[in-house]
């Protein structure tokens, strides 16, 4: 399944000095909100990660790296749960999808409320034996911050991530996008500056989404007097890779108890997928088949014991 409206781009100014992304991610929102039927609030929070993710994907290097980004807070949402890839490609799943607090005094939609206190855990999957994992302290749980946050302390790379998700008054997505913004080591101080300035002048990425600003055009007001060059753009979309084989392997995973239960007291079993919530329905019979195979390699395991 795949949307295919929002795009990517990529960028660099001040002679390299300034790597830049920024991304409108309307459909990709929308799409995870209405299969998983989230609140606004749980709706803006789940799509700031994504959009987040699907910025840090674009930075992989590898064509079968994998980023997950995790948080795990102390609000009433739980959790948020994103994957993204080199290819545009992200999908992305809340532990309480239905959560909900009351707005901020400035009555916008309080994400550090649902979020809470936590952690940020990000794990890229690079192909190697272990994935390289790294967790930091939520500063706000408003996700752009948090994100930064952990560009400057667990990658050393100074950064400004702006993520924003706009809501309707139906409660479907209206806007949504944001930016990367990183400082390369050479980077001047005069170029810092200016940096600096200009980010000063947005209120917030929600502002530039109410005001129709493209991705280019977001980059273009960040990095205004700093010889913007836009190096490429490409498609990104919800992708989400289940499927009824990888069901089966979970389901033979669970054990021969567990899937007795389902056979004698459920006489079946349907399963929802956390991320696109695609359901996939096992009959008794199919169930029983799995049972002989968890059976078989139990016997096999204890052959070899």
């Amino acid at each position: 399944m795949r949307i295919m409206s929002d795009y990517l781009v990529r960028a660099r100014a001040m002679n390299d000095q300034i790597r830049a992304f920024a991304c409108s991610s309307r459909d990709i929102v929308e799409y995870a909100r209405a299969a998983n039927n989230m609140s606004p609030t749980v709706t803006a929070a789940l799509g700031r990660l994504m959009t987040g993710g699907i910025m840090m994907g674009a930075m992989l290097k590898g064509d079968k790296d994998v980023i997950t980004l995790q948080i795990k807070g102390d609000g009433p949402v739980h959790g948020l749960t994103v994957t993204a890839d080199a290819h545009g490609h992200v999908k992305g799943y809340a532990d309480v999808p239905q959560a909900e607090v009351t707005p901020r005094p400035d009555h916008k939609l309080n994400v550090g409320g649902v979020v809470g206190q936590g952690f940020l855990t990000v794990i890229r999957d690079m192909g190697m034996k272990d994935p390289y994992s790294s967790r930091v302290a939520l500063q706000t749980g408003e996700i752009g911050d948090d994100l930064t946050y952990y560009f400057a302390s667990s990658e050393q790379v100074p950064s400004s991530v702006g993520l924003g998700v706009l809501m309707n008054h139906d409660n479907t997505v209206a806007q949504a996008g944001g930016f990367i913004i990183q400082l390369m080591p050479f980077a001047e101080e005069d170029t810092i500056s200016i940096l600096e300035t200009n980010l000063g002048k947005i209120r917030s990425v929600t502002d530039l989404l109410r005001n129709g600003l493209s991705p280019e055009d977001i980059l273009r007001e960040i990095t205004q007097g700093m010889d913007l060059t836009i190096e490429d753009k490409s498609d990104i979309s919800f992708e989400c890779d289940c499927s009824r084989e990888r069901v089966e392997k979970a389901l033979i995973l669970i054990g021969h108890k567990e899937i007795r239960s389902m056979i004698d007291e459920d006489k079946g079993a349907e399963l929802n997928c956390k991320f696109c919530n695609k359901s996939y329905k096992f009959t008794s019979d199919e169930l029983e088949k799995i049972d002989e195979e968890i059976l078989k390699n139990e016997s096999k395991g204890k052959k070899q014991d």
